[in-house]
């Protein structure tokens, strides 16, 4: 039976092309879906009962066709949001399609038996509250900074009291303006004398601000590790916040003690991939000078300079029978 690679995520994706590209190079048969394509554009037909215990039939677009029983791998990167499909419908008949498309595609192609997910999307949600990604970090005997989650100007006040220059964090990115255009909130120095009853509205996040010497970018794919320093020209508080042509990169060993911590955080939440940062406060050789900050269970990373590395552990994995294998005895398979 053919193995095939399903690769699910939106029409334009620069990451995606770039592993899509290094398992065309393997010759590995792949199957690019959006699922808010459903319709002329992506259709289906699944089967299961007494004799077929799981889920078989044929995913078609109009360029390719797949049975999902030959499905060994799925590729889970950034599809469209259904309500994007169905937009055009009144509120009550959009809401109805959106939730029936995702329980029932989304149902099935997260159901796969015995496919390898990177990252399986339940695993990715549940990855990806950063209370629960501190504590995680805390929990492996990593440093994290000193942090406030409230919604109490009085909480904040006292905070800021005891630890000194503090930060702003959004807990998830800003979304989408009525008109359509997107922003972003980056973390920022915040003063005390700023916090009124307004914070009472939701949950804040504040931190110790951490006296880095600079910010790495760290990919785990599998069991391979990607490492780059990052310093932005104007020393800024939040690299991402400028142009990212100007920002500098530099490879950097990671300690063994933190390799180790990031393989065992990736497994606790049943994960095979991650982008994580961290703050550093010394040359990086001392376990002590990184400081864990956040891991996207979903992140980019096509900008980087070891991006075309990267593609290739991608293909690896996705091609590779040994972490299928491994998937079907129930790591990184569906959860």
């Amino acid at each position: 039976m053919t193995s095939t690679v399903l690769v699910v995520t939106a029409l334009e994706d620069f990451t995606a092309d770039r592993v899509i590209g290094a398992l065309n190079e393997r010759e590995v048969p792949v199957v690019r879906i959006d699922p808010a394509d459903i319709g002329r554009e992506l259709a289906f037909g699944f089967r299961l009962g007494p004799e077929t215990p799981v889920w078989g039939g044929r995913l078609r677009t109009p360029s390719r066709e797949v049975e999902v029983r030959e499905v060994t791998a799925v590729y889970y990167r950034r599809p469209t949001p259904y309500t994007t499909r169905f937009q055009h419908l009144p509120q009550q008949p959009r809401d109805f399609a959106v939730t029936e498309a995702r329980h029932g595609l989304g149902g099935v192609l997260n159901s796969l038996h015995g496919a390898l997910y990177v990252n399986h999307p339940h695993a990715v949600t549940r990855a990806d509250f950063k209370p629960a990604q501190l504590q995680r970090f805390a929990e492996l005997g990593l440093r994290v900074p000193p942090t406030l989650v409230t919604n109490e100007a009085e909480a904040a006040r006292k905070f800021a009291a005891d630890h000194g220059r503090v930060v702003y964090k959004t807990f998830r990115g800003l979304p989408c303006s009525d008109d359509g255009h997107t922003g972003a909130i980056w973390t920022q120095r915040v003063e005390p004398d700023t916090f009124d009853d307004t914070l009472a509205m939701t949950a804040h996040m504040f931190q110790t601000e951490i006296p880095k010497s600079g910010d790495v970018r760290i990919t785990v794919v599998g069991r391979r590790i990607f490492a780059q320093q990052i310093t932005a020209p104007d020393r800024a508080l939040d690299w991402r916040r400028g142009d990212w042509d100007e920002l500098l990169h530099a490879p950097i060993a990671v300690p063994a003690a933190i390799e180790a911590a990031l393989y065992t955080y990736l497994d606790s939440f049943g994960l095979v991939f991650g982008c994580f940062d961290f703050a550093l406060t010394g040359d990086g050789d001392d376990p002590e000078d990184w400081w864990a900050i956040e891991c996207n269970p979903n992140g980019q990373w096509g900008w980087l300079p070891d991006a075309a590395d990267i593609a290739e552990a991608f293909a690896d994995m996705l091609s590779t029978e040994v972490w299928k294998e491994t998937a079907r005895h129930g790591v990184s398979r569906r959860p």
